[in-house]
């Protein structure tokens, strides 16, 4: 079944989430079982009204990890939003949640087809493989200046796709290296040593004042 593109304009509110775990994922929103029950008996305005929950979601998870820089990053994202939805409504029945939620479902069908168009291109080709043990500690939270999203866009922009991509998991999402190593299909070394140095750069390029008194302070 074709699913039109549903403008931001027509976002709904979607319901509060219970989750209190930290971070909170963008995803984290509490679909009432009736609407999953009308989707799956083939409501299509349930279904609607699911997609417009979960639109910007998909889409801001997509661009993030597929870049961001370019025009053409945000057409790969609309893609990805658009295939990650048709499957959802075509898997609605196996859908079965034994204690997990329905945006935990939806969320993991988004980040493995952002990162399916990913390998597709071969974008990470270049990265380095840091499958070592150093650098294994995990760093803080993003810097203060990530609060501007512009400039947190434009920084994870410039750094390597498969990175950036452990960044955003790892600190937006939530996910533990364990499952992000099992995504990527590479170890947990990996994600922790793509997130320290990942973290690292992120810093310095959203405050490159503070670097700079920091290198001052190290070579005194």
């Amino acid at each position: 079944m074709p699913l039109n593109p549903i403008p931001a304009s027509a976002v709904a509110t979607a319901p509060a989430s219970s989750a209190t775990s930290a971070p909170r994922s963008s995803f984290a929103i509490d679909v009432p079982d009736a609407v999953l029950a009308r989707a799956r008996a083939g409501d299509r305005s349930a279904f609607e009204q699911i997609y417009r929950w979960f639109e910007r979601p998909v889409f801001n998870l997509a661009l993030r990890i597929l870049g961001g820089a370019y025009a053409g990053d945000r057409d790969e994202a609309a893609e990805v939003l658009q295939e990650t939805m048709l499957k959802v409504y075509g898997k609605l029945g196996e859908f079965r949640g034994n204690g997990s939620p329905f945006w935990g479902w939806l969320r993991q069908i988004a980040v493995n087809e952002a990162l399916m168009r990913l390998r597709s291109q071969r974008r990470h080709a270049h990265d380095v493989p840091l499958d070592g043990d150093d650098l294994v500690m995990d760093p803080g939270p993003l810097p203060t200046a990530a609060a501007d999203a512009a400039a947190l866009g434009r920084a994870l922009a410039q750094l390597p796709t498969t990175t950036r991509s452990v960044l955003w998991l790892y600190h937006a999402e939530g996910y533990t290296h364990e499952e992000i190593a099992a995504l990527m299909q590479r170890t947990p070394s990996f994600s922790k040593s793509q997130l320290a140095r990942g973290g690292r750069r992120l810093r310095e390029l959203l405050d490159p004042n503070q670097t700079g008194m920091n290198q001052e302070k190290a070579r005194a």
